[in-house]
């Protein structure tokens, strides 16, 4: 029964991925093109081996860690609180949280270009106490706001849904035996609902390491992230073999990342749950 779903599987995923990975050992000559049949080491060499590229590597998952944690402290409390709503409100809030899905991130991004920029809503509202402009667009800051606007809701979901299998009993049971409410959330309701977080932070940080909508457009062509990078290999610089090659590192150590982070929250989470 599952054979269907395996081979549609590999034909639109490990196949595409074993071409990027023949494609990314492939010769390139500026002239002629990748040349079939010819390999070499050379494009990963020249990206562990220059200190630019590393600088890149560092602002990509140094923002998507940002986002990740801002999506935390916001998403969590928020999960809880839709958790805590009634019927209808709780529907209502629901769609507030799933309604940006709706919406293009290309059309959100120039949003908040417009929102800012120079002469745009935050820096007039600056304006209005006599501070400011700042100069926010195309700088870090506008990347992590829009990312962090965007991935929001992927960190909601997963933590309503770990919410939707606590039981709400237990809580005011500890409250009855004398806990403190904010005892009770961290010793009964946080360890319940860190499966839910450690989803809803991989989500996160997995699809902002490789954003490319978004850093393109708020970060300008200054500010380099990788999907940026490799976008520019591969339309700009037509050296599909050093983009390919780049891809597939940043791959690498976005799963390296998303695996620590994960064996660590498990092990905490076996731990406080004893």
């Amino acid at each position: 029964m599952s054979a269907p779903a395996i081979l549609l599987c590999a034909v639109l995923l490990l196949v595409p991925l074993l071409l990027t990975v023949i494609l990314s050992f492939n010769v390139y000559d500026a002239d002629t093109g990748p040349q079939a049949g010819s390999f070499t080491l050379a494009h990963y060499h020249a990206v562990v081996s220059d200190p630019y590229y590393y600088a890149i590597f560092w602002r990509t998952f140094w923002v998507s860690g940002l986002v990740t944690l801002i999506c935390i402290v916001i998403g969590t409390p928020e999960a809880y609180i839709l958790n805590r709503m009634r019927r209808p409100w709780r529907s209502i809030m629901l769609l507030v949280v799933l309604a940006p899905l709706m919406i293009s991130v290309v059309v959100r991004a120039f949003g908040w270009s417009m929102l800012l920029g120079p002469e745009g809503l935050v820096n007039g509202a600056f304006a209005a106490f006599g501070i400011g402009p700042f100069k926010m667009l195309y700088t870090e800051i506008a990347v992590v706001v829009a990312l962090v606007h965007v991935m929001l809701p992927f960190m909601v979901i997963p933590v309503w849904t770990s919410l939707q299998k606590l039981d709400p009993t237990v809580a005011n049971a500890a409250l009855s035996l004398g806990a403190s409410p904010l005892t009770a959330m961290r010793r009964i309701v946080l360890p319940q609902i860190m499966p839910g977080m450690l989803s809803g932070s991989l989500i996160v940080f997995g699809l902002s390491a490789s954003s490319f909508a978004i850093p393109g457009l708020l970060g300008g062509r200054r500010l380099k992230m990788m999907a940026t990078l490799i976008y520019d290999e591969y339309l700009h610089e037509l050296n599909w073999p050093l983009g390919a090659a780049i891809a597939l590192l940043l791959l690498a150590a976005n799963l390296v990342v998303m695996l620590g982070w994960n064996r660590m929250i498990e092990r905490r989470y076996k731990k406080a749950l004893g």
